[in-house]
């Protein structure tokens, strides 16, 4: 067991969270001092802290941890799914003083810390779920430096909201790169200018904010894989000569990005498409559908999913604030998978062209295995199937 940066006895500095329905809730910061904005919402997921942290789509959003203790299996340099954390702040019941784990490099809040994102602890977090799933997901801000509850509180009401706005153009990456990191490999991650396959089919994928376990999937089915921008063209992704096309994860309101859903649009029936989450959205919308704003979105690793295709109901990660219109879909496109808890649209596919996508995450970082046959799925679409 290591002892973490901050000793037991010792006595954190004052931090508040204020609501934009005025509610405030004082408690003691961890990691950075400052002040932030964004959307409050909750994860109901017991591990995978750093994955979350480390998830470019909460760019915009203060996430709050439903489960009572965090930081207890302190942070490492392996189990991240960006580069940084996108995030705009963290709140937890309690943060850990201690952490014991083999491959543990440091605590919680000293990863905070470095990476420039404030914490919160001390508060009632069950208040604040409870309130966040009664009144829906608010604006609100967070603050080491102004503890003032009437200036906190006219900031949350001036915070810009989530929707409507193009999110994903602060975490897309800025050039194509090509990337060789596989499931089994935890020494180091590999994106850049690496070695990549000569062999196996060529698997370009959108980047709009994506999770690095999703390319780990496809680069250890044996393809080569391209990770290029989210607003790369049709034209450009085809120059690349792909076998298939992957549509990523990532933040905010899909609606304004116009963009990739004529790329989107122009690619289908051309190349085999899969797209996850934002991705899976962004599909929809190419084909003609709409999206709308959930109460309070689906954060979490037990969300119950029902596949038609072979009855089975799977127990899935999701992470989103947004979902298909139902009643918006057009003829070409036919549900899937069903949300269970709420009866909210979890996958599409197009009637007559290879094209398909699921509301949730079967990468699985942090999560449940159910859903790593939609891998497979893609992979036998895409003509050659690894072994």
């Amino acid at each position: 067991m290591s002892d973490s940066a901050t000793p037991k006895s010792a006595k954190l500095p004052p931090a508040k969270l204020a609501l934009e329905d005025g509610t405030v809730y004082t408690g003691e910061s961890f990691g950075a001092e400052g002040e932030v904005t964004g959307e409050v919402v909750f994860n109901t997921a017991m591990t995978g802290y750093q994955e979350i942290l480390t998830d470019p789509s909460y760019r915009g959003q203060i996430v709050t941890m439903t489960y009572p203790e965090i930081g207890n299996y302190g942070v490492n340099s392996i189990d991240v799914e960006h580069e940084s954390p996108s995030l705009a702040g963290f709140v937890v019941r309690q943060v850990s003083r201690l952490y014991s784990n083999y491959r543990a490099e440091d605590d919680l809040g000293s990863y905070l810390k470095k990476n420039n994102l404030i914490g919160i602890a001390g508060i009632d977090t069950r208040a604040l779920v409870r309130r966040i799933r009664t009144e829906g997901a608010m604006r609100g801000v967070l603050s080491t430096t102004d503890l003032s509850d009437e200036s906190l509180i006219a900031k949350a009401k001036a915070a810009p909201s989530l929707v409507g706005r193009d999110i994903v153009r602060e975490v897309m990456p800025k050039a194509p790169v090509q990337w060789n990191t596989r499931l089994d490999d935890w020494t180091e991650i590999h994106i850049g200018q690496v070695d990549t396959p000569d062999s196996g089919n060529h698997v370009v994928c959108m980047d709009f904010g994506m999770k690095w376990n999703i390319p780990r999937h496809f680069a250890s089915r044996g393809n080569q894989v391209t990770i290029v921008p989210g607003d790369t063209s049709a034209e450009e992704i085809l120059k690349l000569n792909p076998d298939g096309v992957f549509l990523s994860n990532g933040p905010g309101d899909p609606e304004p990005l116009d963009y990739a859903h004529k790329t989107i649009a122009e690619l289908i029936g051309q190349k085999p498409i899969f797209g996850i989450c934002l991705g899976h959205q962004l599909l929809a919308l190419a084909c003609g559908a709409t999206t709308f704003k959930l109460k309070f979105g689906h954060r979490g690793v037990n969300q119950p999913v029902m596949d038609y295709q072979t009855g089975k109901v799977e127990i899935t990660t999701q992470n989103h604030g947004f979902a298909v219109d139902e009643k918006s879909l057009p003829d070409c496109l036919e549900v899937t998978h069903r949300n269970l808890n709420d009866d909210t649209v979890a996958g599409v596919r197009h009637k007559t062209e290879n094209a398909f996508g699921v509301q949730y995450h079967p990468e699985a970082a942090s999560g449940p295995h159910d859903s790593h046959y939609l891998f497979q799925r893609f992979q036998e679409q895409l003509g050659t199937v690894a072994s």
